[in-house]
């Protein structure tokens, strides 16, 4: 079992910056990521970082705005977020999986462990 604690989430004018943590504990994951649910929409993926070889991915519509690293002393990962939109409003939550293997990185679906959630509001 994996459990993950987001925090950082809060609110801020467009144009402003935000950053999101999420602490990891339990068994190792190979992939952490953040997803992130506006009200009445699905799911989507943002960002996700892979723990050995330290590739990333982001989605298009965060790509150049939003940063994934991770802190492997503190067992964490974080996301900066930069030029946010109000469009950017929504519940962050951070993912882990233990195997990539035939998984994709963009499907919910394919990522065992989940975070509470945090709120993140981007007023205009």
């Amino acid at each position: 079992q994996v459990q993950l604690v987001e925090s950082g989430g809060g609110l801020v004018q467009a144009g402003g910056s935000l950053r999101l943590s999420c602490a990891a504990s339990g068994r190792t994951s190979n992939d952490m990521g953040w997803f992130r649910q506006a009200p009445g929409k699905d799911r989507l993926f943002v960002a996700a970082i892979r723990w050995v070889s330290d590739g990333t991915w982001y989605s298009d519509s965060v790509k150049g705005r939003f940063t994934i690293s991770r802190d492997n002393a503190k067992n964490t990962v974080s996301l900066q977020m930069n030029s946010l939109k109000p469009e950017d409003t929504a519940v962050y939550f951070c993912a882990a999986r233990a195997s990539e293997i035939l998984r994709s990185v963009i499907s919910d679906h394919d990522w065992d462990y989940w975070g509470q959630g945090t709120q993140v509001t981007v007023s205009s």
